[in-house]
């Protein structure tokens, strides 16, 4: 494995008095946090009786204290919200009954992701699907398709929070310890409990009308959000006996900066690279942390404006080492194809070979 830069080494060692957690800074989280969340999704209700056109701008208020509520259960999983173990699975487990994530097997499918982050060799595992130029010339029609599919923005933002958080996280991963496999049920038996409660309080139909929407566009918010922070132009990606762990953090996460609303209610994620380098800063350190080490602010910057260029980047060009369009792509894969065709005519048009005296 390669080593890193020194400089990039010593970052680590910036970070680290930014570990430290602070129960009074984690407890108002969960005040400013669960209590508005609670208090907007009671306002959706109400509003019903007015107007769904009312319902709706609430309903996406509310959404987006669900993803700062993720970013809790995030914290959780990578006990930085509490000192105590006990403490950060059980709280870890009641934010992701709200957010429907299961707290063992999101903790331990992104610690894989921590670990193996932009490693070319290591891919599949609480990450994106990405392929490299060249796979993608090598796979079959079906294949393409499938990908191609998987990376539609339509896709991958509209149904993808329907597939994640509905479908594939109500399931045990094959090869679960028992362990994990106990948190999920918890977590299942808990959503239903909950749904049921609030359906027999109100309705099915008037929960359904303000679940949904708060449901949709935290999910779309939660995926755009992990899915921009690494697939920008040019991030990095390496194969296993190249890859570094600190390069890949601070190379391969990018800082999305956001307008300070925003920032607050994403939680500071968009300090993905100080996240990345050193996952056991509380999100509420991570803004601190990249302001103290100048390296860092020289990561790469999108805003909401450039970011929404990262939609069209759909594979990993090794050559040239950024990510490129489906159209870039084929034009990768047609080179050489056309330097084939060419060498062929080359030779046609010299005509055969003369004859050495004595061949």
């Amino acid at each position: 494995m390669a080593k890193p830069d020194n400089k990039l080494s010593s970052l680590k060692k910036n970070v680290a008095p930014y570990e430290e957690i602070d129960t009074k800074a984690s407890i108002g989280q969960l005040f400013n946090t669960l209590v508005p969340l609670i208090l907007l999704w009671y306002a959706a209700y109400l509003s019903l009786s007015v107007s769904y056109w009312l319902t709706i701008p609430i309903a996406v208020i509310a959404s987006g204290f669900v993803v700062r509520t993720f970013i809790i259960f995030h914290d959780c999983c990578h006990g930085s919200f509490f000192k105590s173990r006990k403490a950060n699975k059980i709280l870890g487990t009641i934010t992701g009954v709200i957010t429907l994530c299961p707290y063992e097997q999101w903790k331990n499918t992104h610690a894989i992701h921590h670990a193996t982050s932009s490693n070319l060799d290591k891919r599949g595992i609480g990450d994106m699907w990405v392929l490299t130029v060249e796979e993608y010339g090598a796979a079959s029609f079906w294949q393409r398709l499938y990908y191609r599919v998987y990376r539609n923005p339509i896709v991958m933002f509209g149904l993808g929070p329907i597939a994640i958080f509905l479908i594939t996280y109500r399931f045990n991963r094959k090869g679960a310890r028992r362990k994990e496999k106990i948190s999920n049920y918890i977590t299942n038996i808990s959503i239903v409990a909950l749904y049921a409660l609030l359906c027999w309080a109100i309705g099915w139909q008037a929960f359904l009308l303000v679940q949904a929407p708060i449901f949709m566009v935290s999910g779309m918010l939660g995926i755009w959000l992990f899915y921009v922070q690494h697939q920008f132009e040019e991030t990095y990606y390496e194969h296993d006996e190249e890859w570094s762990y600190i390069n890949a953090a601070v190379e391969g996460s990018s800082y999305y900066k956001l307008p300070k609303v925003l920032q607050w209610i994403t939680g500071n994620i968009g300090f993905h690279h100080v996240h990345h380098l050193s996952p056991k800063v509380p999100n509420y350190n991570l803004e601190k942390a990249h302001e103290a080490a100048p390296p860092l602010q020289k990561a790469t910057t999108i805003t909401l404006k450039t970011s929404l260029k990262s939609i069209r980047f759909r594979l990993w060009d090794e050559e040239k080492k950024v990510f490129v369009t489906f159209k870039d792509a084929r034009q990768s894969l047609r080179r050489p194809q056309e330097t084939v065709v060419m060498a062929k005519a080359e030779k046609k048009m010299a005509g055969p070979r003369p004859r050495v005296q004595g061949e």
